[in-house]
Order: C-alpha cells, then sequence, then structure tokens
C-alpha cells in the first residue's frame, strides 16, 4: 500500500504552472495531473531510475503548494499538542524531506498508468474541496485517489491524499504515536531523521 500510495501521490502532483494556483481545485487537478504525466513520460533518466532528478522536479515544482505543517500536524495527530515551537518546525521539516524523498523515488516507477477525472462540486466561497480521480493501471484493477484541499489566500494547497480508502497522511499515524509514546518528540524527530538519512544514502 505504501508503494502505491508513493507513486500515485508523486505522479499526480507535480505542478507544471505557476498559473494552476489561480484554477478551481478540480481544474487544478486536472492540470498538474496532465503536466506531470507529460514530464514522466518523455524525461528518460527519470523513468531509468535517476531519483535525484525526480527530487530536482519535486522541490522545484510541488514544495509550494502543500501546507507540511497541516500534513504533519494530521500524521502526527494528538501528540501534536505536545510539541513546541522549534519541535513542530522540525517534524514538518524531517516530514516534509521523507515525502519529497519518498514520492520522487516513486515517481521513477511510472508505468504508463493513465487518470480518469471524476465530476467535483466546488462551490464559489467554499474553503475546502474534495477532487476525486481514478487511475487507471495496465492490466491492474483502476484505483481511487482523492485529493483533500484547503484554500489559504488565492490559491488552493493539498494538505492530504485518500487511496482506496487510506489517508497518506494518517497511515503514518500509529508509527508516529508509539515512536512518542517510547522515546516522547525528540525520539519522533530523530527516527524521521534517520529515515531520511537512509533514503539519502540508497539515492540514486
Amino acid at each position: 500500500m505504501k508503494s502505491l500510495l508513493s507513486l500515485l501521490f508523486g505522479l499526480l502532483l507535480v505542478l507544471g504552472s505557476a498559473s494552476a494556483q489561480e484554477l478551481a481545485p478540480d481544474a487544478m487537478v486536472r492540470q498538474v495531473t496532465e503536466d506531470v504525466l507529460t514530464v514522466v513520460r518523455q524525461d528518460k533518466d527519470i523513468q531509468s531510475g535517476n531519483t535525484r532528478k525526480a527530487i530536482d522536479l519535486v522541490e522545484s515544482k510541488v514544495l509550494p503548494y502543500f501546507n507540511f505543517q497541516r500534513m504533519t500536524a494530521l500524521a502526527v495527530g494528538v501528540d501534536w499538542k505536545k510539541a513546541t515551537p522549534e519541535q513542530k518546525k522540525r517534524l514538518s521539516e524531517e516530514f516534509k524531506t521523507l515525502l519529497v524523498r519518498t514520492y520522487s523515488n516513486a515517481l521513477t516507477s511510472y508505468k504508463n498508468q493513465t487518470v480518469v477525472y471524476k465530476p467535483s462540486k466546488v462551490a464559489a466561497g467554499d474553503a475546502e474541496a474534495v477532487v476525486k480521480t481514478e487511475i487507471v493501471q495496465p492490466g491492474n484493477r483502476p484505483v481511487q485517489l482523492d485529493y483533500s484541499l484547503e484554500k489559504l489566500g488565492d490559491s488552493w494547497k493539498v494538505y492530504d491524499v485518500i487511496v482506496a480508502g487510506v489517508s497518506l497522511v494518517t497511515n503514518y499515524r500509529d508509527t508516529f504515536k508509539q515512536e512518542v509514546s517510547n522515546n516522547g518528540i525528540d525520539g519522533l524527530i530523530t527516527m524521521l531523521s534517520n529515515r531520511n538519512k537512509q533514503l539519502e544514502s540508497g539515492r540514486k
């Protein structure tokens, strides 16, 4: 499941145009999906496993369009309230790095997936929205993929992705809760930092 989450999340959320932030959330998802699929289909280095290039792509195109603090707070759950401002900053930074590296690696696993966009109802003035899509994979059953977005200022930002009914951020919650129970907030920061170092050392 985590592999599938990584692949789909990475594939579908690379922004190819700053104008996407001015679009309605469903139109934005459609535009960014087509942008990223075009890039990945044409980039032989990414397809051949160049994770560094995939990371550069994600860092330059994705980061401004996510609310990583909210994502981290959702993943940490009730223990988020125990963290100091500095610990919250560290947690958000490490979780962001983990997601970027995990999903950048997943970009190199693209295998001709296509996307079906489902009708969305977003009214003027709505501050949150869910955009639903379906991923069609050759030789496999389609997978439901939903995006949870919130409006911050003039732009929409993603704070969760739900794959086949499973929330990306809350998928980490049990692991994070156990680590905090055993070693405190600093222990969770250390765990995330060590995981990121492992991904960095194994990067191609």
